[in-house]
């Protein structure tokens, strides 16, 4: 039962952040808290052009949704880096982080990217 609630708060979440407006008006590149318990923690991210989110480091697998899509590189701090296209509207599962490692994103793109990021705190 305690499952099935979860799963409702996180579909409520996603539904929320696929009907809000995605337009921005914001200059710089930001992590903005939306909601957070004891399983989730929701953030929106605005990521300019250029202006990557500093180095940072998953620790729970989380469920993007685009607001605004576009295309961003992954770069770990090691070096290695991968590119992937988000199309708006469209959710996403990005796993937890590999132990030991951080990375930036980095928006190729010529638009703001904006997504709404649900990360589970719990595996359970």
């Amino acid at each position: 039962m305690l499952h099935a609630k979860r799963l409702s708060l996180v579909l409520s979440v996603l539904l929320l952040a696929l009907t809000a407006s995605s337009s921005t008006t914001e200059d710089k590149t930001q992590r903005v808290p939306q909601f957070e318990n004891a399983h989730v923690k929701v953030w929106k991210s605005i990521v300019l052009p250029n202006q990557p989110l500093p180095a940072h480091r998953h620790e729970h697998g989380r469920v993007i949704i685009a607001l605004q899509g576009g295309t961003m590189k992954i770069a770990e701090v090691s070096g290695a880096s991968e590119t992937q296209v988000w199309e708006t509207g469209k959710a996403y599962w990005l796993p937890a982080n590999a132990p030991g490692t951080m990375h930036t994103d980095v928006n190729v793109g010529d638009k703001a990217i904006e997504v709404m990021v649900v990360e589970a705190k719990d595996d359970n």
